[in-house]
């Protein structure tokens, strides 16, 4: 069999079903699967990022998976440790004669190395962030809005991300740093389209199993931990909104119908992501989420692969 890819890559929306395919794909190949999640990475942040790590079980064998679990919650994971990351570990499989399996719904990580973007490891300015951290979300936004060019395209919905992208293009401003060089990767991509309806369903049906499986009391461990409720914000959606929610600051019903909502808004923006990765040339070969497994499977079979 011709090798005409070096990557397979699986993306789609939460709640698309990706990683089912994704671990079923490289079951069935002999491979395993590289994560492209930002949230994944962190150990103890298990229902709130939607590990499901029983999808990489396919029958009785277990899929080998990684950068899942790599993190201290409370840690500060990046696209640019991510492509390092993300390398060591597909020269590693390339090297036994495997085709990787990516799967994820971070499109940056999963852009920057199909791409091989020439990325920078930004230190923390923590004179910048005195100056910024009594700052409203809006007034970083305009602050982020008066930049001619933004390096930094992770999501600013919260402040702590809005002060992070700052310090970035304050970083660029100051000097020219240090850049990583990686080659682009050749890779089929496959995206798992998903009706609005159904994925909107499918997160709401998600969001109240999930609470009932303890994704509130995991928040609560996170907190007794020790990690801040700062960094807990950081993250971003279920982190945010649980931690809101513990603190005091809106009630169990105001937390339930704005997280909703905004993980809806997330799958939404994803696929904002993926769309402008197809006007840049990648091809993206879209397959219905509701098609069964198995002819998922077949159809990626049929473009010659190893």
């Amino acid at each position: 069999m011709n090798c005409l890819y070096e990557l397979i890559t699986i993306l789609g929306p939460t709640a698309s079903g990706k990683t089912a395919f994704a671990a079923a794909l490289a079951d069935r190949w002999g491979t395993e699967v590289i994560s492209a999640d930002s949230r994944q990475v962190y150990r103890g942040m298990d229902i709130g990022t939607g590990k499901d790590l029983k999808d990489y079980r396919v029958d009785d064998r277990q899929v080998p998976y990684h950068l899942i679990d790599i993190c201290s919650p409370g840690d500060k994971y990046s696209v640019f440790a991510f492509q390092h990351d993300f390398h060591v570990i597909f020269n590693r499989l390339r090297e036994k004669g495997k085709t990787p399996v990516l799967c994820g719904g971070t499109g940056l990580y999963i852009e920057s190395v199909l791409k091989g973007y020439k990325l920078l490891d930004v230190p923390e300015n923590g004179e910048l962030r005195e100056r910024l951290k009594d700052k409203s979300l809006d007034e970083l936004g305009k602050i982020l809005q008066s930049y001619k060019k933004l390096h930094n395209k992770t999501e600013t919905d919260s402040v702590q991300r809005a002060i992070r992208a700052i310090e970035i293009e304050e970083y660029y401003l100051m000097q020219e740093p240090e850049k990583r060089d990686y080659e682009p990767i050749h890779s089929l991509i496959v995206g798992i389209a998903i009706d609005r309806e159904l994925r909107r369903a499918r997160i709401s049906q998600r969001l109240k199993s999930r609470l009932e499986e303890g994704m509130v009391e995991e928040v609560q461990a996170l907190l007794d931990a020790g990690v801040s409720p700062d960094d807990l914000l950081y993250y971003g959606l279920e982190y945010k909104y649980l931690t809101l929610y513990l603190m005091g600051q809106i009630t169990r019903s105001e937390m339930f119908e704005r997280l909703e909502i905004a993980i809806r808004q997330f799958a939404k923006r994803q696929m904002t992501w993926f769309r402008g990765m197809e006007r840049k040339g990648f091809k993206i070969h879209w397959l219905d989420a509701q098609m069964p497994l198995e002819e998922k499977i077949n159809f990626v079979e049929t473009i010659r692969v190893c």
